[in-house]
């Protein structure tokens, strides 16, 4: 379990996270989004030590990153897939970091052949592709098989079957019982890999909770019915729906409702209904809603467009 507590960093006079909280559980996979600035490298850095916080505190498994006996066996992180060293070979890299923790070479092979290395082992990583970086940075992360793994950003660089593949990795260290935390500004991945999302804009967390609800709360989910009796219908959830939009097709959009009520309604008011959809809203829409008023760099599409605003 990753615990952070009123985290807060400071740069001079600029705050970069500003008191945030939030828990990270074993079991799921917990995704962590915000526009650039928003100070989720940062915290990320100050939960694996690697900043100090001015204020609070961040927690793996009850105690500090400095504080753990044997790190890599307690937590793998990938921050900068470009931290090793350019002139060693992959297999040299992953060999000098597990003997700091006394693993053995055959954990070394097991994750070459985990992160797919088999065929690059013994070049050199400065010749490697972003996306072989990407796969030698998570191999170092899983190297001492830790119950906490952070990846900041790791399908950067990698091509289809290598997304496939990550996706397929964190969902079996999830569902093995593993604290998995994860950053992307790739709205596709998220959806398909995350179960819970933490969202922070200019230091502070807007949202945390389970993927569906966050979509369902910035968006508003809505219901799509079709009936010939639309007026009988409106009569019947006018009460109690948000809005009742009637679409040029001439199916209604109901907000406000779930399936379930509406089709209670209906059934009450004895009218026959030929479509009953759930409309979700999409990741990418919440994150957009959520994140309007904390974007630090935004693009002015009047001008990208060549119109005047």
């Amino acid at each position: 379990m990753i615990r952070v507590q009123n985290l807060t960093k400071r740069y001079g006079k600029r705050l970069a996270v500003d008191g945030v909280s939030f828990t990270v559980e074993p079991g799921r996979v917990t995704g962590f989004l915000g526009p650039n600035g928003a100070g989720k490298s940062t915290t990320m850095r100050m939960i694996v030590g690697l900043a100090r916080p001015t204020t609070g505190s961040a927690t793996l498994n009850g105690r500090e990153y400095r504080h753990l006996p044997g790190p890599l066996r307690d937590v793998g992180a990938l921050l900068d897939a470009r931290s090793a060293h350019r002139g060693r070979t992959a297999y040299k890299h992953l060999l000098s970091l597990a003997a700091t923790h006394g693993i053995g070479k055959a954990r070394v092979h097991e994750v070459i052949g985990l992160a797919g290395l088999e065929s690059v082992a013994h070049r050199r990583v400065g010749g490697f592709s972003l996306g072989m970086g990407q796969r030698l940075g998570i191999a170092a992360a899983l190297l001492g098989d830790p119950r906490i793994v952070i990846l900041d950003e790791p399908v950067n660089g990698l091509d289809p079957e290598g997304i496939i593949w990550i996706r397929s990795l964190l969902r079996g260290l999830a569902e093995d019982g593993r604290t998995v935390l994860l950053s992307s500004h790739l709205m596709s991945e998220m959806t398909q890999t995350a179960d819970h999302l933490i969202v922070i804009g200019r230091g502070r967390i807007l949202a945390d909770g389970p993927l569906h609800d966050v979509v369902s709360q910035a968006t508003g989910d809505a219901v799509r019915v079709r009936t010939p009796d639309v007026q009988a219908l409106i009569q019947a959830v006018d009460r109690r729906a948000t809005t009742i939009t009637l679409t040029p097709d001439g199916a209604l959009e109901i907000s406000g409702l779930s399936p379930a009520q509406v089709a209670e309604a209906a059934g009450s008011a004895g009218v026959v209904l030929h479509e009953l959809t759930p409309l979700r809203g999409s990741l990418e829409a919440a994150y957009l809603s959520l994140t309007a008023e904390a974007v630090e760099y935004r693009a002015n599409t009047a001008e990208a467009n060549g119109t005047n605003a």
